[in-house]
């Protein structure tokens, strides 16, 4: 019995032995000493665990954030369309691509150009990932992962640039605007008035905000574009239930067979395997969803593969056929122009980011650090502080100017990091382990690029949901409060505008409590006035007051 034993556990034991005898080398070394590891009570091992599974949880942010840009149109326009040719009276003609040739479909060369666009979209998204939390790891030592933002990226690509180029701000101007709100951050940052900013924000304000991206970014996730395809256009309704089996490409109008969208039935089960994993907390659970529904459009030959029988289809399913290539950027990188910064959108747009960042990023990176234990003073809400603080502040505000030049969005610290913290880890190597899992991936380009718009929207729904959870700390019982907070997270999703809704839900909370702001002044006035005269009242009967005493005498 013994010798069975030992035979069934002795493989182990070796295993645990040369693991401790790994660790030990580790913690003593230079890099022990410099991530801390013995006094953070870690070990080298147990954080490649907690990077693996950081890295796990986040790593649908690739696809995620290269479909929701390439929404923008990225820097595609009507000169990449195919020139339309006709032919009429046995002669041909050819005619200048007009606007319409940017609709989806519509255009072979547009299209072709988007494909190009997101593929240099993935890359630019696991580079600026990558990048941000290596140097999160090196200069902060801090567990916390970095990539491309959920809810900057849907501002970025549908109110600032608009569905393929039809908003406001052209793509290259749009750059601008987030290498200069990088810039503006890390200057705010490095003189320490970024947290303070934050605390000036009415926190009822800053909760709906939350609530309110997230409904922005479930609606996208309902859409045809860049969704399941639930949700439409309706002429009466404004929007419909849809999930047809025929929409019309350019408005997602349904033309016929509602609830009958093969496409949709498939990303409603890939959206309940998501949900299941994460209602039992089991790791990965985003990636697991969009995984199944991607393996399944990957077939050829049924009603919801990826890979139609057309010349797109066949070219896009040769190029999947590579598995391994690594790309490079091509149209997407040193695009930034400030040529359009004469315009007052480009400064609201700024704006707008810079109150978005604030919230998100500074919100997010307190909570991340009262969770592992680092807060060393006040409440952790933005009024504590915690070591690697002031390099973590610039690494992140640093790393989004890295993204813009590359051609995405804006950088921030990732609420999945809680998973490699809840793994044990403790010091910049977990980190480290994550930026080492994104650069891995800029070698599977041909998969990433093959993710369909119905694998994807689940997850944007399922993040919209867990940004509800902070709806319950708005003080709904104060009418002053509540009414701006409702008002903010209606508008983003109703509007489809978060900069609509953050100016709204501030005009509103301004306008509800002036009066009270006015009195409260005036107030104060008041009783410094009464103050003053009561020290000018008792200076002067100090003075006149022992002579009419002896005069009485």
């Amino acid at each position: 019995m013994a010798t069975a034993t030992s035979k069934a556990t002795g493989p182990w034991s070796r295993l645990s032995a040369a693991e401790a005898a790994v660790n030990r080398a580790v913690a003593g070394s230079r890099v022990g000493t410099y991530f801390k590891l013995e006094a953070r009570k870690s070990s080298f091992t147990k954080e490649l665990r907690a990077g693996a599974a950081t890295f796990l949880t986040m790593a649908y942010i690739i696809s995620v954030n290269a479909a929701v840009l390439t929404d923008s149109g990225g820097p595609c326009t009507a000169r990449d369309c195919t020139p339309v040719v006709a032919t009429a009276n046995n002669s041909t003609a050819t005619t200048p691509p007009g606007p319409e040739c940017t609709v989806v479909g519509a255009n072979p060369g547009y299209e072709q150009c988007l494909a190009r666009t997101k593929s240099d979209l993935i890359v630019a998204t696991a580079v600026a990932a990558m990048a941000g939390s290596f140097a999160m790891g090196v200069f902060a030592n801090l567990p916390l992962a970095l990539a491309p933002g959920m809810g900057a990226n849907a501002y970025f690509a549908y109110n600032m640039v608009g569905f393929h180029g039809s908003g406001p701000i052209g793509y290259r101007t749009a750059l601008a605007v987030v290498m200069l709100e990088g810039v503006v951050f890390f200057a705010l940052s490095a003189v320490g008035l970024r947290s303070r900013l934050a605390r000036m924000i009415p926190r009822n304000i800053r909760l709906a905000s939350a609530v309110g991206i997230g409904l922005f970014l479930a609606f996208t996730g309902l859409q045809a574009h860049q969704g399941v395809g639930l949700v439409g256009a309706s002429p009466s309704t404004l929007v419909t239930l849809t999930a047809c089996s025929d929409v019309d490409p350019a408005t997602g109008a349904c033309l016929s067979g509602t609830m009958r969208s093969p496409t949709f039935w498939l990303g409603a089960v890939g959206f309940l395997i998501t949900a299941t994993f994460l209602a039992r907390d089991v790791k990965g659970s985003m990636i697991y969803g969009i995984v199944f529904v991607t393996v399944v459009s990957w077939i050829r030959g049924t009603a919801v593969t990826v890979f139609p029988d057309t010349a797109a289809g066949n070219a896009g399913f040769d190029y999947f056929k590579k598995v391994v290539d690594f790309h490079m950027i091509r149209t997407t990188a040193g695009r930034v122009s400030f040529a359009g910064f004469r315009h007052g959108n480009v400064w609201l747009a700024l704006l707008t980011l810079l109150y978005v960042d604030v919230l998100d990023t500074t919100g997010t990176m307190y909570s991340m650090a009262e969770y592992g234990g680092f807060v060393v003073d006040g409440d952790g809400a933005g009024g504590g502080s915690f070591e690697g603080e002031y390099r973590a502040f610039l690494v992140d505000a640093g790393s989004t100017v890295l993204s813009a030049g590359l051609g995405s969005s804006t950088v921030t610290t990732y609420i999945e990091s809680t998973a490699g913290i809840r793994e044990g880890g403790r010091t910049g190597l977990t980190a480290i382990t994550v930026a080492a899992l994104f650069l891995a991936s800029l070698f599977f380009g041909p998969l990433l690029m093959s993710v369909p718009p119905w694998a994807v929207g689940p997850s944007l729904v399922l993040v919209g949901a867990m940004m509800m959870r902070v709806a319950r700390d708005i003080e709904w019982g104060d009418m002053k409060e509540g009414v701006p907070a409702f008002v903010t997270m209606a508008l983003m999703p109703l509007s489809f505008s978060i900069a609509n809704g953050i100016i709204a839900g501030l005009g509103v909370y301004v306008a509800l409590h002036w009066y009270d702001w006015a009195r409260h002044g005036y107030a104060k006035v008041s009783n410094a006035l009464d103050e003053r005269r009561n020290q000018v009242a008792a200076a002067a009967g100090g003075e006149v007051g022992p002579a009419t005493a002896q005069d009485v005498v």
